[in-house]
């Protein structure tokens, strides 16, 4: 019996075997739309799986150890990767869902996917209702509702799902379960661990870590991440061999990644709590024994010019995005959840003055300066 490795060993070590007769120290890209054979009788081969590939949009080996990879530090049975975190929240949902169902999703998820859900799906005759955060998720189940989905760590205000509260609730009500983990990562949460059916991740954030790729992973358990796959595949959503090989490389520095941005988030928002202009700052106490993830969010208060502010930095950067090995920050209501109604923003607290820190490996002291400066000026 194979020893169980630990976090670290199993980000370094998840590629499966090469397919060349030369071993290489780093894996090789499979920079190819297609496979070659030898016959019509080798062709044939690969439909009674005999061989693994056929053409890149099925799979490719370096996709396939990226979804096996993040699968392997999710505890999961198996998992896909596809071309943006988008597109694995999509090919998630219409897995276990299809037109005149009824999904219950968090109303605190990433503007994208408010707009994928509250637009798209319903064009599709998929029906959701959002959920505020701390009310009964009950109330608002049908005779139709098929699933839930939520974040592990909402966007923008960090708010910690309770995974444990909402599996007892699905497993009662006979719902799957579909968790975004992209800000906690599997370093800080493993929601399949928890029950959840299938977890998704913008691995363009951490997974990756350094803003060179948009990419998507999905994982989840045996035969739902099969159906997973096929859908994958027949909507053209598969990642390309070189931006799976890129996400790969990342992944093998993801633990080491998440203790250095934890550790800094941690020093900064205690730094931003003692700061008169700032009114609020929200980061978790209790995510994970092992830290308590790289975003910090504060609102200023209503006297700090958010203009000058975000235009007074040396060196952290303005950015849609996150989880960079730089710190950036961002303005939630001109980005992430710009597409997101008003009214909703508000019962969200979702405020014009809120900033979103995502918070790199830089050393913490010119971290901290770099935010004191923008902060005099502002």
């Amino acid at each position: 019996m194979e020893r169980k490795r630990y976090f670290h060993t199993n980000s370094v070590h998840f590629n499966g075997n090469e397919h060349t007769k030369n071993k290489s120290k780093a894996k090789p890209i499979y920079q190819t739309s297609a496979f070659v054979f030898e016959s019509l009788v080798d062709m044939e081969s690969y439909f009674s799986g005999e061989k693994e590939y056929l053409y890149s949009r099925y799979g490719n080996p370096n996709t396939e150890d990226l979804g096996k990879g993040v699968a392997l530090l999710e505890e999961a049975d198996d998992g896909i990767a596809t071309s943006s975190g988008m597109s694995a929240i999509l090919c998630a949902v219409l897995s276990v869902c299809r037109s005149g169902d009824h999904i219950l999703a968090a109303l605190d998820v990433y503007g994208g996917t408010y707009s994928l859900f509250e637009q798209e799906l319903k064009n599709l005759g998929i029906e959701v209702t959002f959920v505020e955060p701390h009310t009964d998720w009950q109330k608002a189940v049908k005779e139709n509702t098929r699933a839930l989905f939520c974040e592990s760590v909402t966007n923008p205000h960090i708010r910690v799902e309770s995974i444990e509260d909402l599996m007892k609730f699905a497993k009662e009500n006979q719902l799957r379960v579909i968790v975004d983990n992209t800000f906690a990562t599997p370093y800080f949460a493993k929601p399949i661990i928890l029950g959840a059916d299938l977890v998704i991740h913008s691995a363009t954030k951490y997974l990756g870590g350094h803003s060179d790729v948009t990419a998507g992973v999905i994982v989840g358990c045996e035969p739902l991440i099969s159906r997973v796959k096929q859908l994958v595949i027949t909507m053209g959503t598969t990642l390309s061999p070189f931006e799976a090989w890129l996400t790969c490389r990342g992944l093998k520095t993801l633990g080491l990644r998440m203790e250095r941005q934890s550790s800094n988030a941690a020093t900064l928002a205690d730094y931003l709590k003692k700061q008169p202009k700032v009114e609020h700052v929200y980061y978790p106490e209790s995510l994970s024994s092992f830290g308590n993830g790289a975003i910090v969010t504060i609102r200023l208060k209503q006297e700090v010019d958010i203009h000058a502010f975000f235009s007074s930095f040396s060196f952290v950067k303005i950015a849609p995005t996150l989880a960079g090995v730089e710190t950036s920050i961002s303005y939630p209501v001109g980005t992430s959840h710009r597409s997101v109604p008003i009214e909703k923003r508000e019962a969200l607290g979702i405020s014009s003055q809120d900033v979103r820190i995502s918070v790199g490996i830089e050393d913490h002291r010119d971290i901290i300066n770099d935010f004191l400066e923008a902060l005099k000026k502002a």
